[in-house]
C-alpha cells in the first residue's frame, strides 16, 4: 500500500470514530448546544496535543532506563490527563462559552476525543504501515471500544467535577478540580495496567470501561440539574 494510502485510511480509521463519538455526546447538551467553532478549535487542540505529550512520555520513558514500570504507567496517565485538560482550559473552560455546569463535561470530552483521535492514526499508520491491513481494520475496532472511550471517561471525570462545583465558591472548585485530574489519572492508569495484565481477556477490560460510561451518562444527568 502506498504512503498516501496509508495516511488517508489511518486519519479516517483515527478520526471518524472519533467524530462519530463526539455527535453521540453532543446530544447530551442539545438544549444548549455549544458553538460548533468552539467544538472543532476544542478538537483539534487535542489533535495536536499529541504532538507534546508523547515527547514527554517519550523523555520520560528514557530517563528510566526505557522500562515500563507502575511509576512510568502512572506518569504517563498524568502526562496525558494533564494535558488535556490545560488544552480544553486555554480553548474553552476558561471562556465565555463555558457558561453552565455541563458545558465543562462536553469540552473535556471533546478535547479527548480530539487527542484520541490523533493517537489512533499515529496507532493504524504503524500498523497499516507493516502491510497489515486486516490487523489494522482490528485495532482501530479495538480502539473505538476501548482506548478512545477510556480517554473519555477519564477525562469527562474533570469535566464532571468541574460542573458538580460550578456554583459554589473558588475554593471548592479548585479542590474538586484536583480530585477530578487525581481521578481522571488513576482510572488511566487501572486501565493500561489491566490492558497489560488482562492482553489475553481484553472482554472484561472493555466492560468496565462501558460500565464507566454508563456511570458517566448518570452523572451528566444529574450534572444538568445543577443549580445556583
Amino acid at each position: 500500500m502506498s504512503s498516501l494510502n496509508t495516511i488517508i485510511f489511518s486519519l479516517l480509521g483515527g478520526i471518524l470514530p472519533a467524530v462519530l463519538w463526539l455527535w453521540f455526546w453532543l446530544q447530551e447538551d442539545r438544549l444548549h448546544p455549544e458553538p460548533k467553532s468552539r467544538i472543532i478549535i476544542v478538537f483539534l487542540a487535542g489533535m495536536a496535543s499529541v504532538f507534546i505529550v508523547l515527547p514527554l512520555e517519550r523523555l520520560f520513558y528514557t530517563a528510566t532506563l526505557s522500562s515500563i514500570s507502575i511509576l512510568t504507567i502512572i506518569v504517563w496517565a498524568g502526562i496525558e490527563e494533564i494535558f488535556k485538560y490545560v488544552t480544553a482550559y486555554f480553548t474553552a473552560l476558561k471562556n465565555k462559552v463555558t457558561d453552565e455546569p455541563i458545558d465543562a463535561v462536553i469540552y473535556m470530552i471533546t478535547v479527548a476525543l480530539g487527542f484520541s483521535a490523533f493517537e489512533n492514526t499515529l496507532f493504524l499508520f504503524n500498523v497499516i504501515d507493516s502491510g497489515a491491513l486486516s490487523q489494522g481494520i482490528i485495532t482501530g475496532n479495538s480502539r473505538f471500544l476501548g482506548a478512545t472511550l477510556l480517554h473519555v471517561a477519564s477525562s469527562a471525570a474533570i469535566g464532571v467535577m468541574i460542573g458538580l462545583a460550578y456554583f459554589k465558591k473558588p475554593m471548592i472548585k479548585r479542590l474538586f478540580l484536583l480530585v477530578g485530574i487525581v481521578l481522571s489519572i488513576i482510572l488511566h492508569t487501572i486501565f493500561n495496567l489491566l490492558i497489560i495484565r488482562l492482553a489475553d481477556n481484553l472482554f472484561f477490560v472493555f466492560a468496565g470501561v462501558w460500565v464507566l460510561i454508563v456511570v458517566l451518562i448518570v452523572l451528566i444527568e444529574k450534572i444538568k440539574k445543577v443549580n445556583s
